[in-house]
């Protein structure tokens, strides 16, 4: 694995820059290492370096750009965007383990993050620092190896026949400890990140005790929703892990005065700048016009018209339109359907009316992100000048309040049957924010539709691994999926969309795909030294 070279005894750290929310350095121009103990781990300034040194990983595009969504881009929600015959040989579940997607840099960068937090709890204890900085930093450190290790278990690990992650702790400190062999089943990896979020949890601040400057830094209410998260995944191996859902669910619910979270009231205004920090906010990567995560920039129109070169990818399927209820005010938020228009850096877009050609096969692009690239001044102030980034000021979300909601909504329906009455009161809570009647009745059917529409097209969580641990992964890819294709008036005014399939009918054997191949270069790292890193079963 790349984590071998990364780290023996040493410390190596690359750091990049990344202006945080505010104009604060969150990440700063500077390299330490390979730097030991002795001349290394001495300051507050030392350990500053390694906290900022979490964030890595936010600007690489292949984690936080493209990254994990050309996996999410087998899900029903979205097709490809663009002619693409190795994306697509991913959405036909026949990925070969040496695919030269860009997500394959994931795996090593993750691994680095879980190294960076291993190296704090060896280090920072006998530090003579500040007992607060020290207490803090091993919080964060907590956070930073579970949340590392949560962002790879449900696309690469199972309960069989492939088993868990390769667990690297404190004590793992030879190449042997670092080319650990792969547990027998994710559930271990799953214990070890609720345990690492419960005790971050217990450690960090609230979010209301950050200092603006740290805004974007792990808290207590992240770390309980992300145990609830690992839980919820758990959950398909093991019911007893529902439980451990609401509860953690239940601890962010439950916050008041200044951490009290809540729906933010108009769904059609929770994705801009100015909401990073709404009551709904639990965990964002956040970035600016200089750096950061570029995944915003992903889905609009391939070449962004010729005022701007976004890239689009991901853009929506008629099944995901059709998905929505009538009334329902999160559609037209989410998706941007043919007669529609948008601002996009101060130009009237008319979509696929004027200019009427479009890049995205499905006839539908996404909304959900597009306000940071509104202002004819976006561009240096708001967005990256360069197409080639796309990093921007509006925060990229892994975890909102209503994730929590549904996720407890879902633990007790699958634990006390259909009809729950709490879920019927968290799900009705969505629905009226949404414009919809309170009208649920808390089923399973409705529940994943909720989940589907609420949450779809943000970069975390997948739909894609919901209906793979729901069992529904066969049937739904068994169908193809749809767009549509605009036709206009002989003067170019619009005249009506007609239904295309974008994309066939698919086999998924929830033997095989139901993970993904561990990158191949890391499996012949892994060679070179005891070859503990076995491929899973099928690629």
């Amino acid at each position: 694995m790349k984590t071998i070279k990364f780290k023996k005894s040493a410390l190596i750290i690359c750091m990049a820059a990344l202006l945080f929310y505010g104009c604060e350095e969150f990440l700063i121009h500077d390299a330490y290492g390979p730097l030991s103990a002795e001349t290394f781990w001495q300051s507050e300034e030392d350990l500053m370096g390694v906290l900022n040194a979490f964030y890595d990983y936010t600007y690489r595009e292949g984690v936080t750009g493209r990254g994990v969504m050309w996996f999410e881009a087998c899900s029903d929600d979205m097709v490809t965007g663009r002619t693409h015959a190795v994306a697509d040989g991913v959405r036909s579940f026949q990925m070969a383990a040496d695919n030269a997607l860009d997500v394959r840099i994931t795996w090593e960068y993750m691994y680095q993050m879980i190294i960076r937090a291993n190296d704090i709890f060896r280090n920072v204890p006998d530090m003579r620092i500040s007992e607060a900085l020290k207490t803090n930093a091993i919080g964060q450190a907590h956070f930073f190896r579970a949340y590392a290790y949560l962002w790879l278990a449900p696309w690469y690990a199972d309960n069989g026949p492939n088993g868990g992650l390769p667990i690297i702790t404190e004590a793992s400190v030879t190449l042997a400890d670092l080319d650990a062999p792969r547990p027998a089943s994710v559930l271990e990896n799953y214990d070890m990140i609720i345990s690492d979020m419960r005790e971050a949890a217990r450690i960090l601040p609230y979010h209301s005790q950050l200092d603006t400057r740290d805004y974007g830094r792990p808290h207590k209410a992240a770390a309980w929703a992300f145990a609830a998260r690992a839980a919820l995944y758990a959950s398909q191996y093991d019911s007893k892990y529902f439980d451990i859902v609401i509860e953690m669910c239940d601890n962010v619910i439950n916050m008041t005065g200044a951490d009290q979270r809540g729906l933010f009231p108009d769904f059609t205004r929770l994705f801009r700048m100015e909401n990073n920090f709404s009551e709904e906010y639990i965990y964002s990567i956040l970035g600016n016009e200089k750096e950061g995560p570029k995944y915003h920039g992903m889905g609009f129109q391939n070449g962004g018209f010729g005022i701007h070169n976004t890239w689009g990818y991901w853009p929506p399927t008629l099944d995901l339109w059709n998905a929505f209820e009538p009334g329902d005010i999160r559609r037209d938020a989410t998706i941007l359907f043919p007669d529609q228009q948008i601002t996009f850096l101060g130009n009237n877009i008319h979509w696929a009316v004027n200019p009427p050609e479009i890049s995205p096969t499905t006839g539908m692009t996404v909304r959900k992100f597009l306000s940071v690239f509104e202002a004819a001044d976006a561009l240096g102030t708001v967005v990256n000048v360069s197409g080639n980034n796309h990093s921007n000021k509006l925060g990229t979300v892994v975890m909102r309040y209503a994730d929590v909601l549904l996720m407890k909504a879902e633990a007790l329906i699958w634990k006390n049957g259909e009809g729950d009455a709490v879920a019927i009161g968290l799900l009705n809570d969505i629905r009226e924010r949404a414009g919809l009647p309170r009208d649920s009745q808390a089923t399973k059917a409705q529940l994943k539709n909720e989940r589907r529409v609420e949450l779809t097209h943000e970069f975390l969580p997948s739909r894609h691994v919901d209906l793979v641990r729901w069992g529904d992964a066969q049937e739904v890819y068994a169908r193809p999926q749809h767009g549509v294709q605009t036709v206009l008036n002989p003067d170019g005014t619009f005249n009506r969309v007609e239904t295309i399939e974008v994309f066939p009918a698919r086999n998924f054997n929830p033997a095989v795909h139901h993970v993904f191949p561990i990158p191949a270069e890391q499996i012949n790292k892994s060679r070179a030294y005891s070859g503990n890193l076995v491929q899973n079963r099928g690629y």
